[in-house]
């Protein structure tokens, strides 16, 4: 079961993203800060995370920043109500960028996407290729 960890500091969207994303069978955790977030990844290790750009203490751009640093080959998908920011340079780092909506539906597709390109590609069997 891939985990997601949603960074966002409204408490009703996260409430809403666990619920969501829990029914299409993710482990989900959360974050209410981008400090908060950088802490989390010091024990654990999600498949994907989600991450707002306004929010107090670390901003979602400074947290993309360290995480990037830090944890390259975990995917980044910057989940904000401000489109200007994928015009951001510093936002590029993400691996996707959604506009929030209360549809959820290119989040999700979002998520697939990024965990589709992490995944580790099937290896061919050499002995199959050798008869």
């Amino acid at each position: 079961m891939p985990t997601v960890l949603i960074v966002d500091d409204d408490r009703g969207l996260r409430e809403l993203y666990k619920s969501e994303l829990s029914v299409e069978g993710y482990e989900v955790m959360a974050a209410a800060t981008g400090k908060e977030a950088v802490e989390i990844l010091k024990d654990s290790r999600p498949d994907v995370i989600v991450m707002d750009i306004r929010m107090p203490e670390m901003d979602g751009i400074e947290a993309l920043g360290k995480v990037v640093a830090r944890h390259k080959n975990i995917p980044v998908i910057i989940n904000t109500a401000y489109p200007s920011y994928q015009e951001d340079f510093r936002a590029w780092a993400a691996d996707e960028y959604v506009v929030k909506s209360s549809d959820l539906t290119e989040l999700k597709a979002a998520i697939k996407r990024v965990l589709e390109r992490s995944r580790p590609k099937a290896q061919p069997d050499p002995k199959a290729q050798e008869s």
